[in-house]
């Protein structure tokens, strides 16, 4: 199973980070060994009830992580189609992918956070619909090279992607999708599908059962679709005192020592998940080695001559 790690793009937790920061973070993943990293697309997060939060604009931090590394895929979990014209994506993905020399994930989602569509003035409703035309448009340029799409929200005329990229086929296509019609979506287009946030690995179980029945709904092997999960993770170094030391850890975080986490990672990858996203918070260069400890000691359990972790 191969373990990715979320940067850090917004203002939260603690403050925004800069590019540089990211850079550092990103760097450090690959070095310790993290198959991927990936990026949110926001625009903005509102609360009603407070301020809002501001976040750095995804792609152009990805492109620049493309020239800064050299291993790690770099994805997008996920990227809005409503924020940017179809065809126009997929000529931004076969360009980001042949810089990164074809380690581009491209991660593709409706949106859902109204606040920021509303805050930059693009179309709230319809969404799914909208989405479907872009996925198609998409998908068609980046595995066929043309187009011609004729829909209620989008149009293209004799589309054509010239170069097309540093693979046939173009970057492998992720959806991401908890909701019965985006899931089928999933299933019917998609090389991968992600759903998250979930912590312990119990609670993704119906999500994962769901997304296989989808394919089977669509007349498709689930063996041939992606599995990845995001999930929510925070390692702790044994040092912090809980409130109350007796309370179970909670379901929506996969937390505790870095050997409790390491057999979280063991579970997943029981339950046929082929990618595992790790949201790490507060994420720091030193929680992010905390995190790398319990990656090492995942990687070390699961070869097939090792035995179960030590406690």
């Amino acid at each position: 199973m191969k373990v990715g790690l979320v940067l850090p793009l917004a203002e939260y937790p603690w403050r925004q980070p800069s590019y540089g920061e990211i850079r550092a973070l990103a760097l450090q993943a690959e070095d310790s060994g993290f198959d991927s990293v990936w990026v949110f697309d926001h625009l903005l997060f509102r609360d009603a009830q407070g301020p809002s939060e501001g976040i750095w604009e995804s792609w152009t931090v990805l492109s620049a992580l493309a020239e800064a590394t050299d291993r790690v895929e770099l994805g997008t979990l996920v990227l809005c189609t409503a924020f940017r014209n179809p065809a126009v994506l997929a000529k931004m993905a076969v360009t980001l992918d042949e810089v990164s020399r074809g380690r581009l994930v491209l991660g593709l989602g409706c949106g859902w956070h109204a606040p920021e569509f509303e805050a930059f003035g693009i179309p709230f409703d319809h969404r799914v619909d909208r989405f479907e035309e872009a996925l198609q448009i998409i998908l068609a340029l980046l595995r066929t090279g043309r187009t011609d799409f004729s829909g209620r929200h989008h149009r293209v005329h004799d589309g054509e992607l010239r170069p097309h990229g540093p693979r046939p086929g173009g970057p492998p296509v992720l959806v991401g999708a908890r909701g019965p019609r985006m899931t089928a979506l999933a299933a019917r287009y998609a090389d991968l599908w992600n759903a998250c946030w979930f912590g312990s690995p119990s609670s993704a179980e119906e999500s994962l059962a769901r997304v296989r029945e989808s394919c089977r709904r669509e007349g498709r092997d689930p063996a041939t679709l992606g599995i990845t999960l995001g999930v929510n993770v925070r390692v702790e170094d044994g040092t912090r005192l809980d409130a109350d030391a007796t309370a179970p850890p909670p379901t929506d975080i996969l937390s505790g020592s870095p050997q409790d986490v390491a057999h979280g990672l063991l579970t997943y990858e029981s339950l046929g998940v082929d990618h595992l996203v790790l949201n790490l918070n507060p994420h720091h260069r030193d929680t992010q080695r905390q995190l790398a400890a319990a990656l090492r000691l995942y990687r070390a359990a699961s070869r097939p001559t090792t035995g179960v972790l030590s406690t």
